[in-house]
């Protein structure tokens, strides 16, 4: 090796893997997006109406809903309706609706990275829908009804077209690359 020049290879590094979708169809991260921030919007709503029954009787409250609503309250699910009321503290009700809060911030930002496309809210919502998914399949099995069967349907496709996008952002990253090792 005396007097031999060593020949180094340089190669060119990898971009950066890419921090927006911009294959993606921006109709159907949006679909999504809306879908995310209207589950938030919607327990907030929840969480200020029950924040509005703090310092009330819960247990009057709850037994005037029962009756409203046309159910017997010393069957089943009225009595359990108001024994749980009877039971609620304001401090469970603000642990309950600071709770939902984080939800809530979380659907938002989900929503948030889904509108603007960004490949990180991709993988966040096919995680956060696989994630419910047993808990969906356990009650459809438990109690088939319409809102179950929706939300789990709803759910699967969200799921599976998350899935779909992965899988071809993958594909297109393991296309050959147009660096080549000088």
């Amino acid at each position: 090796m005396k007097g031999m020049a060593r020949r180094r290879r340089h190669r060119r590094p990898r971009p950066a893997p890419q921090a927006i979708d911009t294959y993606s169809p921006a109709v159907g991260l949006r679909a999504v997006a809306i879908l995310e921030a209207a589950k938030g919007l919607l327990v907030i709503l929840l969480e200020l109406g029950l924040l509005s029954l703090i310092h009330k009787d819960l247990a009057d409250v709850a037994e005037r809903v029962v009756r409203h609503l046309h159910l017997n309250p010393e069957h089943e699910l009225g009595h359990a309706i108001i024994n749980a009321a009877s039971k609620l503290t304001d401090r469970r009700m603000w642990a309950i609706a600071a709770g939902g809060l984080a939800y809530a911030a979380v659907r938002f930002v989900e929503a948030y990275g889904l509108w603007n496309r960004r490949v990180w809210a991709e993988w966040f919502a096919l995680l956060s829908g696989a994630l419910y998914l047993p808990w969906e399949i356990y009650e459809f099995g438990e109690k088939a009804t319409p809102i179950r069967a929706g939300i789990l349907i709803t759910n699967l496709i969200i799921i599976i077209y998350m899935l779909v996008i992965r899988f071809q952002a993958s594909k297109r990253s393991a296309e050959p690359s147009e660096y080549i090792a000088i």
